[in-house]
């Protein structure tokens, strides 16, 4: 399916095309960013790339991890962590969503915790009206170290320990974030989900060598639709990331995707050719698990 992209003349439709979408079938738009340290310019450039998805007709947007900020250290976020429910960035989502008229999977925001010298790295979704309607906490944080590259979430990062899903007019909703998407028991405890959002900023290390296939399998062994938002390029803290923010069938076909750069990537989701699909192979149901009590 074709991207959507910039022109001289606007923007390029994606997702159904010019085709009437088939009843129950809508636009999903994942939005990537190379976002900064400038947290008014990175919710500027959100908002510009948050209406080119919905001018294009995307019902549900999804932007990436860390949107609102990459600060020049990893503590910068601290500084601008937010009491769940109020504060700019999650304004800016809540009035984003209103104001374009979609649902918004609003990447991952900074919001207060228990410790002052941490946040919770929250995945926030808000209704066409502007209403939180859902919140997830990463649970996973990530950790790696290669000759100079090192990284450790847990320094800045309180981990989430809830598992989160939850029912829209798109379907049922799983949501994770990031270095989740290493841990497939995580997807396998949200039981049948019709969506999967991993806003990420995978490192280009550890994307390039791993990124497409973990989403990819995500889809597959979940027979879900896969939306993954995600930083792509060179950020002014020396950090790069790997980019590539795709949209994936429950078949595991790559719907669009996107190398560097800012930009959207949109495809069309289809609840009839998923449903056809998981009565085809119906691993879902037939699931074995012996070393759990009662499963067999």
């Amino acid at each position: 399916m074709k991207r959507v992209l910039e022109t001289a003349g606007g923007s390029i439709d994606a997702g159904f095309g010019k085709a009437r979408p088939l009843p129950g079938s809508f636009r999903v738009a994942a939005i990537q960013m190379a976002s900064g340290p400038h947290l008014d310019a990175n919710l500027c450039e959100a908002e510009r790339l948050i209406k080119m998805a919905a001018d294009a007709g995307a019902s549900l947007v999804a932007l990436p991890e860390f949107f609102a900020l990459m600060g020049m250290r990893d503590s910068d976020k601290v500084g601008i962590a937010e009491p769940f429910g109020r504060g700019p960035v999650q304004e800016f989502l809540a009035r984003s969503a209103r104001r374009f008229g979609v649902w918004l999977v609003g990447g991952t925001v900074p919001l207060k915790g228990h410790d002052d010298r941490r946040i919770r790295n929250s995945c926030l979704v808000y209704d066409k009206e502007g209403h939180c309607v859902a919140r997830y906490d990463k649970i996973h944080l990530f950790e790696f170290q290669r000759a100079q590259e090192r990284y450790d979430e847990a320094q800045t990062i309180e981990p989430g320990d809830e598992v989160v899903t939850f029912d829209s007019p798109f379907g049922r909703i799983g949501l994770s974030v990031c270095y989740d998407l290493r841990f497939p028991e995580l997807y396998r405890a949200m039981g049948e989900v019709d969506l999967i959002f991993i806003p990420s900023a995978f490192t280009e290390t550890t994307g390039r060598a791993h990124w497409e296939p973990l989403v990819r399998a995500r889809a597959i062994e979940n027979l879900a639709y896969v939306v993954a938002p995600a930083q792509g390029g060179y950020h002014m803290n020396g950090r790069e990331t790997h980019g590539a923010s795709m949209i994936v069938d429950p078949w595991g076909v790559i719907l669009d995707q996107l190398a560097r750069g800012s930009g959207v990537v949109m495809a069309g989701v289809n609840p009839v050719h998923q449903a056809d699909l998981r009565s085809q192979l119906p691993a879902l149901s037939r699931r074995r698990v012996p070393w759990e009590k009662g499963r067999v």
